[in-house]
């Protein structure tokens, strides 16, 4: 009786998938960052938490990466079971095999894969054919591991969500797209400094002020990068020129040029405003190498909390029976 509640505790109301952050209810969020500590406070205390004994996850890699599959992968392993790094182009997929075909039958093999890709249709497709878990490591227009492990980090450092404001400066990227979805969720203000021409997808922007409608939270988009940033909590930015864009990048580069986070426009937020930035860094860029390794800087503690976010989502993901 005892694991058929803990099961059903888990199953309700969650999705299969964790696709964006814009489909998750709130109240999987909040599980997820208490989880995320919890699991973080065992790792710090040296207890054992491998809760995924004899669970297989599949990473397959489109776009190269670092954090997501370290942290993806070290975390499996952590919690006991395997994890196995494919790439699209040592499999049958490269050969023409449809992605509902290589779905199904990995299905049978794993229980659960983080799909890193492109076009975020491919990961919709990936969670549409397969029975188990489909985690969105990373597309074009979304990053929503990267945003539920942020908010465990300004959890941690200013002990709410709620209430606060956070200023993304530069390219209003997938990065960009996930922190608004995940601010909407949690109450928080959320404005964009972004120039025109760069900002976040519209789409994202409509639906998450539909959400704030209902959880007080404040989504703005503005050109001003010194507007943007007053009286922020947190200020963010991230890389001008992501995966795929290289071929633009002389123009992304004069055109962002004035949304650079250095020591000045700091100024221009709270005092105790924490910086952060997904990473990788190009210092001098969208940051100075003065900021991104000074004081208010919480760019190596959310690093980490990738990997304690990360093992949340598998625990919450791949204890539930797939197909369910």
């Amino acid at each position: 009786m005892a694991r058929k509640t803990q099961q059903s505790g888990r199953r309700s109301g969650y999705a299969k998938d964790l696709l964006d952050v814009a489909t998750m209810p709130r109240r999987q969020i909040e599980d997820l960052l208490r989880l995320a500590r919890s699991l973080k406070a065992k790792q710090r205390k040296g207890t054992p938490h491998r809760l995924l004994r004899e669970k297989t996850l599949g990473l397959l890699f489109q776009k190269p990466s670092t954090r997501t599959r370290v942290s993806f992968e070290a975390g499996m392993n952590q919690l006991g079971g395997n994890a196995l790094v494919l790439f699209m182009g040592d499999s049958q997929l490269s050969r023409g095999e449809s992605v509902s075909d290589t779905a199904r039958v990995l299905s049978r093999y794993l229980d659960g894969i983080v799909i890193r890709t492109y076009d975020h249709a491919v990961v919709q497709e990936w969670a549409e054919a397969a029975d188990m878990p489909v985690i969105n490591g990373l597309t074009d227009h979304s990053h929503p591991c990267q945003a539920l492990s942020d908010l465990l980090t300004i959890q941690e450092c200013k002990g709410r969500l709620k209430g606060l404001t956070l200023a993304y400066i530069g390219d209003g990227n997938n990065v960009t797209n996930s922190l608004i979805e995940a601010g909407a969720k949690m109450g928080m203000r959320v404005v964009a400094g972004c120039p025109s021409g760069y900002q976040p997808d519209q789409h994202v922007i409509d639906r998450a002020r539909v959400e704030a409608e209902t959880t007080g939270a404040v989504i703005e988009v503005i050109e001003n990068p010194q507007v943007a940033v007053k009286e922020a909590d947190i200020i963010y930015a991230d890389v001008w020129t992501s995966m795929g864009q290289e071929r633009d990048q002389a123009r992304r580069l004069k055109a962002l040029a004035p949304y650079q986070i250095d020591g000045r426009l700091l100024q221009r937020a709270k005092p105790d405003a924490i910086v952060m930035h997904c990473l990788p860094a190009h210092r001098g860029q969208e940051i100075t190498a003065e900021v991104l390794d000074g004081p208010q800087s919480v760019v190596f503690d959310q690093a980490e909390n990738r990997l304690h976010m990360q093992k949340a989502i598998l625990t919450q993901l791949l204890t539930r029976k797939k197909g369910v």
